[in-house]
């Protein structure tokens, strides 16, 4: 990629629609104070003026696309026809913007019948044409097809510029074949349907070796020459969908021809409409463009870059715009491979003296337990990584420096806390130096982590995803270079000319995407509270628990296994003797047949296909109407019970160390909360028999008992911290059982005269409520008509009147901000809260009211997690161990001459986690196993 040169101010083409789609799902989805979404809105002003601020340009346009279909829909019915319908919350914002960039003096354009890229491209190639050098500022990768001497692209997300020499190095073809390169191996993006069996490496393979798709179906005898997987069958597979690819290049295709009024000379800036834009910045809650109207600053502003006046901007713009591009510009030509001492041993000097690093950790398996240490790659500066192989022991593999000297060398580094490191799921590299005898310190910043407090809601945290958001760079993935399924090697076995690039490149897109998410941080002072002071200490105290793991009795559950399966061979036979025949009790459609069709039960739900569904919650339903589907309920949760723990937790047993290593997923979970996997300990069953068994083979060391510390009703008392109501603080300041508290409320008698039935009642309702559950699903949990339902949520309001408001400020806050916070300052968002679908906003202002709760809960048991771990450090000699998280209990291993000091330590630092206006309350059990323990 090159940089820009403005000695001649280009002609701007601005992409409005991929601005106005990567504003809506880039950015906080922001309102005003009547609740109108306006993120989108604010998101293409600001790119826009960020543009403007770079170039001052002459003529401009933002261009859009229109309603309706366009001629690509006549040619492939099929076209775009994947795509969800727009959400509502972005098309309410179009008119509004559409009128702001028009009271702003900005030419815009939104022509039916074409698509916006047609109408740039038929302006550009105008210009081009005219000696006029043109800049389109898009995210789309089809405007590569329009780059030429005179026509460059800009993507102002990721600063990233590319003219033709650019295009070559991104795609790897020039811009003369990018419309071949779309057609061939489709584009996903538009249902560009493409050859089928064609992908982006054969395509390349095909364009690179022989050239244009006319040239390819001329050469067809010549393609299985190429030297490609498949090349021998490709003539073929053309031939036979030529028609397919002829279409699929036209659909990819941009017109440079679409009949305009105007041309790009009529496109120039006009004067802004100050009045205009006073009243919008002021409906949409634009203050701070409205303070700079109201001072006289807006329109100097808009077209100022660093204190430059709107005069002098041009004559230094050029400078300005190349140095950001050089900051950003994604480019391997400075990776380096170190396989010379003293070139290492130089390299090291500039480690030591990097303030920052990000670094990576390359290994031949992901068992942080066994797995050896390959290499080693870092980076402290945009565009410049290194590699360090010590381990590729693959046939001809060129000798490497010693695995003892490097990591003796980088010891120090890496155990020094004032040199602060940064990298992708730190947690792993964690473990891994670890079992090679270094103990990780100064860890500073961890991208996954920073993706998580940005936007919890979002499930790719993942590098590759956050490279393509933030960078706008597609990473070299490990099945790019190490295969797939049963035919992938392993990392060692990589050769080291094609590993020690994506090495590197790991390093340097981890060090690019914390230059640009650290800013994002530090512009949300609250989010990067959580960043630094919970989820950053955590991972280490993570990496400790997975490396000690867990015991397990296996005999004891392999007994279980058998008890098990006896059982669900005689359900299989009442399932059989029920139903009056023989069949798959795993089957949906079989189970169909004999609910719905031999046995006529009347469906209580239907499935997306419109066929009676069987899953769980229909079944429950059927339950009380017929014995079968309690007898399936009961064989699917034993199967799952045997299938999941007692015949898996056995063969999960790890050979070096005889315990279970679970794996703590932190950045999954929307609300904040820790999840497991391999295996997932959250879904053991409490309360039930079957659970009870399953935990009762979790065990300690001999001369140790198991210690389970559970917070008592942590939520309930958030709620009452956040509701503020008088009844709930006293209870729980009063020590009340805070069931029976409640039951004495709502059926106004004495707390000593309440009985099981009223305070299992109360019970429902004190959670129920904090779930958002409605009085139907109060009636249907406690057996209750609506009525009666409907009358003890009416009493509990009356006598705990602060929840209700809570729950209203609770919605209109989330309606008004998008999100709700924890305590702490976590924030979750709700896409749907502003839904026009009402079911849809109604569980968005159920997950609203939650939340906070579960949130805040999170929180206080991972800020008791990092208080808990500093302590076993500090006493380490008393040989505790942390060794489970599952829900709102933390799992101990202690020696027993050391019970009580741990009983009380623990106890207390949990306690004091986090101060609420009500009391935390740990229940702390001991036993020979976790069930009695708990």
């Amino acid at each position: 990629m090159s940089t820009i040169s403005l000695s001649e101010k280009p002609f701007v083409l601005i992409d409005g629609s991929s601005y106005l789609y990567r504003a809506f799902y880039a950015s906080p989805p922001l309102t005003n104070a009547s609740g109108q979404p306006t993120g989108a809105m604010y998101g293409v002003l600001n790119m826009i003026r960020s543009m403007l601020n770079e170039v001052n340009p002459d003529y401009l346009a933002v261009v859009f696309d229109a309603k309706g279909k366009t001629f690509r829909d006549e040619l492939f019915a099929e076209y775009k026809s994947h795509r969800p319908p727009m959400p509502d919350d972005l098309r309410s914002q179009i008119e509004p913007l559409h009128k702001m960039i028009n009271s702003l003096g900005l030419p815009m354009l939104v022509i039916e019948g074409v698509e916006a890229d047609d109408v740039i491209g038929t302006l550009a190639v105008q210009a081009s044409k005219a000696g006029q050098s043109v800049l389109i500022s898009t995210g789309d990768k089809d405007m590569a097809q329009l780059v030429d001497e005179k026509i460059h692209l800009i993507n102002t997300m990721t600063n990233t510029y590319l003219d033709a020499q650019g295009v070559q190095d991104k795609y790897g073809v020039g811009p003369e074949l990018i419309i071949d390169f779309l057609a061939l191996m489709g584009d996903t993006s538009d249902n560009i349907p493409g050859v089928p069996g064609v992908g982006e490496k054969t395509a390349l393979a095909l364009l690179q070796g022989l050239g244009s798709i006319e040239t390819l179906y001329d050469n067809l005898d010549k393609i299985s020459e190429l030297s490609f997987r498949g090349a021998k069958t490709m003539a073929a597979k053309l031939e036979e969908h030529r028609e397919m690819a002829l279409l699929s290049q036209r659909l990819a295709t941009i017109k440079t021809d679409v009949s305009l009024s105007i041309e790009w000379k009529d496109l120039t800036l006009r004067p802004m409409n100050k009045d205009a834009l006073q009243t919008d910045f002021a409906h949409f809650g634009f203050k701070r463009w409205l303070k700079e109207l109201d001072a006289g600053e807006f329109e100097q502003k808009f077209l100022q870059k660093k204190g430059m006046t709107a005069q002098n901007h041009s004559a230094h713009s050029d400078v300005l715009f190349e140095e950001t591009i050089k900051a950003t510009a994604l480019s391997s030509e400075l990776y380096e491979t170190l396989l010379d001492k003293t070139r290492f041993d130089a390299w090291l000097l500039e480690l030591n003296a990097a303030k920052y690093f990000a670094f990576d950790t390359e290994t031949d398996s992901l068992d942080t337990l066994t797995a050896n240490l390959v290499g080693l790659s870092f980076a402290f500066e945009a565009g410049k990584g290194v590699y360090i192989p010590i381990g590729h022991n693959y046939v001809g593999a060129p000798s490497q420096l010693d695995k003892k000297y490097v990591l003796n060398s980088l010891k120090p580094i890496f155990e020094n806390p004032n040199s602060y490191k940064i990298g992708q799921n730190l947690k792993f590299d964690f473990a891994i130096l670890k079992q090679h005898g270094i103990m990780l310190q100064g860890i500073y910043f961890d991208t996954m982590l920073s993706s998580y407090v940005l936007n919890s809601v979002s499930r790719r945290h993942d590098m590759d995803s956050l490279s393509e958001k933030y960078l706008d760079h597609k990473t070299t993935t490990f099945e790019d270079i190490a295969g797939k399924g049963k035919a992938q090697i392993t990392f060692n076995q990589v050769p080291l000319d094609i590993a020690a690039n994506y090495a590197a490149e790991d390093a340097d897109i981890t060090w690019r995407l914390y230059e640009k998410m650290s800013a994002l941080l530090d512009s949300e002072p609250e989010l990067k509270q959580v960043f630094n002071k919970i989820e950053v200490p955590l991972l280490s105290v993570l990496a400790r628990m997975e490396n000690t793991g867990v015991l397990i009795d296996a005999n004891m559950l392999l007994v279980q296994s058998k008890v098990f399966s006896e059982e669900l061979q005689q359900l299989e036979e009442q399932a059989y003797q029920v139903a009056g025949k023989m069949f798959n009790l795993a089957s949906p459609k079989q189970l169909q047949e004999i609910l719905f069709d031999d046995l006529k039960l009347e469906p209580q739900k239907k499935t997306p296909k419109g066929a009676p569904s069987t899953n769980e919650e229909a079944l429950e339903a059927l339950a009380d109407k017929h014995e079968l589907p309690k007898i399936i309920l009961r064989h699917r949760s034993v199967a799952k019970l045997k299938n999941t723990y007692t015949d898996k937790l056995p063969l999960m047993i790890h050979s070096k160390t005889g315990r279970i290593h679970t794996s703590y997923q932190q950045a999954v979970a929307a609300t904040g909360r820790l999840s497991s996997t391999d295996p997932n300990l959250q879904n053991i069953p409490v309360r039930n028999e079957d659970g009870r068994r399953i935990r009762q083979a979790f065990i300690a060391s001999p001369e140790c008992v198991v210690l389970a510390a559970d917070y008592s009703q942590i939520e309930l008392r958030i709620m009452a911290h956040l509701s503020q109501d008088e009844g709930l603080l006293r209870a729980f300041s009063n020590g009340l059982d805070i069931h029976k508290a409640t039951a004495a409320e709502i059926f106004n008698v004495p707390v000593e005269e309440v009985n099981n039935d009223q305070r299992r009642s109360a019970k429902a309702i004190n959670f129920g409520l904090i779930y958002g559950m409605s009085e139907f699903g109060l009636a249907k949990q406690l057996n209750i008509s609506r009525q009666d339902a409907k009358l003890y949520m009416q009493r509990y309001f009356e006598r705990y009147p602060g929840v209700l408001d809570y729950m209203q400020r609770t919605r209109e806050f989330a309606s008004e901000h998008g999100y709700v916070k924890t305590l702490e300052g976590r924030r979750l968002y709700l896409p749907e809260i502003r839904s026009s679908n009402g079911m849809r906003r109604q569980a968005a202002q159920r997950e609203a009211i939650n939340a906070p709760m579960q949130g805040t809960a999170a929180d206080i048991i991972k800020l008791a997690m990092i208080a808990v771990d500093n302590w076993l450090a500090e006493d380490a000699h008393l040989g505790i161990k942390m060794v489970m998280q599952v829900h709102d209990e933390l799992v101990f291993e202690v020696p027993r001459a050391h019970l009580e000091r741990a009983t009380d330590k623990i106890k207390m630092l949990m306690e004091s986690a986090m101060t609420l206006d009500v009391p935390l309350q740990v229940d702390v059990g001991v036993g020979n196993n976790w069930d009695e323990a708990h």
